[in-house]
């Protein structure tokens, strides 16, 4: 990119609208815009101050193409730390295009994606965590994503980058003057307190490491696995849950032959259900693939919803310790434990949800009985739900959110949500861990100042102090066109 020239792009989605915006940043933006603008109150535009607005024709010659709505943004006042011009114009292609081309013929260059916000950088105007977090801004669709990318962009993670780079810094300049006297053997830097220092940077560097298990699924949305035995309703429970006809119900059995995979928010957090192929044997070479795909998204998952047909194992006898279902009996109960067992055991540390569906075909005895009875399954726990009636399915839904970890977002704490800032803390405390061996093992300064330099480089990575031009292409190659 060359950083120097005036470039312009649309800022709005493309497409048919009441209105779009198009954005202009470079130091000639004001010599481009000011000739081809009529202000209605006859002010030159040039002579006008940062943040106001003017309302005029776009002219190209004696054409009209457009009234637009002109904003101005001197300088270090704008989004991109340049001088910067927004026109809003009505909402059709054709003005959108004639006045973008308009704009290169008179000496304007097309923005690549995330040019604006990489200026924005680059003019010091935001940090490379902040302007990572616009992207995340863009791109969120619930309210937690949206209040992790607020909070990085406010620079609530960059300040926690900072304020330990500068301490570390303030240690490593102390050790690098003691190189400076190593002939006179004095101790500038007081190594009890850099090892409290050491201490300290290793507990904010793990919890926001161990954020980022949090931080992950929360911006991606909580996988969770709808899975069981064909015909049990898990289509109908997805439809329920999305309140829209997503996947094809039949009476049927296999009619799911591959996942389907929708989107909720739930209390502002996403999730992302998937709703499997029957588990069964089956000669179906189809259905077996889709059979083998459960499994797979099972793994992937963070909480799997076991369903069950309720009339299928309900109760009959009066004895709640009896184990003893209606037809086809109770062979069929031993294979829904054997079922579940193989889950647990293949995936241990995932939350387990049993639905026993269709209560609406229970008496309230039964699904008492139902209930006590497979409440005994250990390991899970259990809700009864009618995924026809909708019977239930708010219940499972604040279930759900329990299996969530909220508390540090509720809290306003910082999450770390991008795996290159991830990679880089875990980079940084292998390094404060080397400096921690060197304090105890009374390494000379010349040793620790080396693993120090380290740590001070992933931590100036995160935040952009360090950074190259491929690291900025790969991050800001990601952003839309426009912003």
């Amino acid at each position: 990119m060359k950083l120097n020239d005036t470039i312009v792009a649309l800022a709005t989605p493309s497409g048919a609208g009441a209105i779009a915006i198009i954005r202009v940043s470079g130091p000639e933006a004001m010599e481009i815009v000011a000739p081809i603008f009529r202000a209605k109150s006859k002010k030159p535009l040039e002579k006008q101050p940062s943040h106001t607005l003017h309302l005029g024709n776009l002219v190209d010659g004696e054409r009209t193409l457009d009234e637009v709505l002109v904003s101005v943004f001197r300088g270090s006042k704008s989004y991109t730390g340049e001088e910067t011009i927004e026109i809003s114009c009505h909402g059709s292609p054709y003005i959108q295009q004639e006045i973008i081309q308009l704009l290169i013929r008179k000496g304007c260059r097309s923005a690549e994606a995330g040019e604006f916000t990489m200026r924005a950088f680059l003019n010091g105007k935001m940090d490379l965590s902040q302007a990572e977090a616009v992207a995340d801004l863009i791109s969120s669709e619930n309210q937690a994503s949206h209040q992790m990318a607020m909070q990085q962009m406010r620079g609530g993670f960059s300040s926690e980058i900072h304020r330990l780079r500068q301490e570390l810094l303030d240690f490593a300049s102390l050790i690098e003057l003691e190189l400076d006297f190593s002939e006179e053997d004095v101790e500038f830097a007081n190594r009890e307190q850099f090892k409290e220092l050491v201490a300290k940077m290793q507990q904010v560097l793990k919890r926001l490491i161990d954020s980022f298990a949090t931080g992950n699924v929360l911006k991606n949305g909580i996988p969770v696995a709808i899975v069981g035995e064909p015909n049990v309703g898990k289509s109908t429970l997805l439809n329920a849950l999305l309140n829209e006809e997503r996947a094809i119900v039949s009476e049927v059995a296999g009619t799911t032959r591959d996942s389907i995979e929708d989107e909720l928010s739930i209390g502002g957090v996403g999730f992302r259900f998937i709703d499997t192929a029957g588990i069964r044997e089956t000669q179906d070479v189809v259905e077996s693939i889709g059979i083998k795909r459960t499994f797979d998204k099972i793994s992937q998952a963070q909480v799997v919803v076991f369903l069950l047909d309720s009339e299928k194992f309900k109760v009959q006898s009066s004895t709640p310790s009896a184990l003893r279902a209606s037809p086809p009996g109770r062979e069929e109960f031993t294979e829904l434990l054997r079922e579940i067992e193989k889950i647990k055991n293949k995936f241990p540390q995932k939350p387990l949800v049993i639905i026993a569906n269709k209560i609406d075909q229970l008496s309230e005895e039964e699904r008492k009985k139902l209930s006590e009875t497979l409440n005994r399954i250990e390991g899970s726990s259990l809700q009864l739900l009618s995924a026809k009636t909708g019977e239930g399915v708010e219940e499972l839904k604040l279930k759900l959110l329990e299996f969530v970890n909220t508390g540090a977002l509720r809290n306003n704490n910082t999450i770390v949500t991008n795996s290159r800032h991830y990679n880089a803390l875990l980079k940084a405390l292998e390094e404060i861990n080397k400096v921690e061996d060197g304090l105890n093992n009374n390494l000379s300064g010349d040793l620790l100042a080396i693993d120090i330099r380290e740590a001070l480089h992933y931590f100036g990575e995160i935040t952009g102090e360090v950074t190259n031009d491929e690291l900025l292409g790969n991050i800001f190659s990601n952003f839309c066109i426009g912003k």
